[in-house]
């Protein structure tokens, strides 16, 4: 199963998760893509996506996390024992989300979004402060992320396979050239959680 995680404000509709869909519906794999709109607790959207991971086996499982949803995948990754492709991996979110506290809407859509105060002491509960096992991660990280420090991230990740982009964004607007490689990986089998 490839698990995709959405990263803030996101959903299920971002082109990295159409992109992912379409590629695995190419490939007649459509039935192992699972890609929730996560609430926008972080405890909620880990339990949410704890629940769907439940009876997995580790080593057919590989959680793919934007933004956000990278610092969820890093998480449930250390728990679960699988593989994840982090994009653009948030690796401080209550340090960087403290001043988006309030009520927006959603990246695409027009529907209301709430962050409240209290999830940014509910991220704190899901830091690791040190991946595990390196091997189990791959990093795909951009130079022109206008959002992240991208040093941030491949210092996290230090030992991890990583591919740093020259320029692109916060987004990944080029993430078709990174694809087959992302795919690649979720493929590999043989981590032992």
């Amino acid at each position: 199963m490839i698990l995709y995680l959405h990263g803030f404000r996101s959903s299920p509709f971002s082109s990295k998760a159409k992109m992912i869909g379409a590629y695995l519906q190419q490939a007649g794999r459509s039935a192992e893509y699972v890609c929730p709109q996560l609430p926008a607790s972080p405890a909620l959207a880990i339990a949410l996506a704890q629940q769907l991971c439940a009876g997995q086996d580790p080593n057919s499982l590989t959680i793919v996390g934007s933004s956000l949803g990278g610092f969820y995948a890093t998480y449930l990754a250390e728990q679960l024992g699988c593989r994840a492709v982090l994009l653009n991996p948030a690796v401080q979110p209550p340090r960087d989300l403290a001043a988006y506290v309030g009520v927006s809407t959603q990246f695409h859509s027009d529907e209301l979004f709430e962050f409240k105060a209290e999830y940014v002491d509910e991220l704190m509960h899901y830091e690791v402060a040190r991946i595990s096992r390196p091997e189990r991660y791959f990093l795909v990280a951009a130079k022109g992320d206008e959002v992240l420090d991208w040093r941030e991230m491949v210092a996290y990740f230090a030992g991890a396979k990583q591919t740093v982009i020259e320029g692109s964004d916060h987004g990944i607007s080029d993430f078709d050239q990174h694809i087959d490689d992302v795919m690649a990986f979720c493929d590999a089998g043989g981590c032992i959680s």
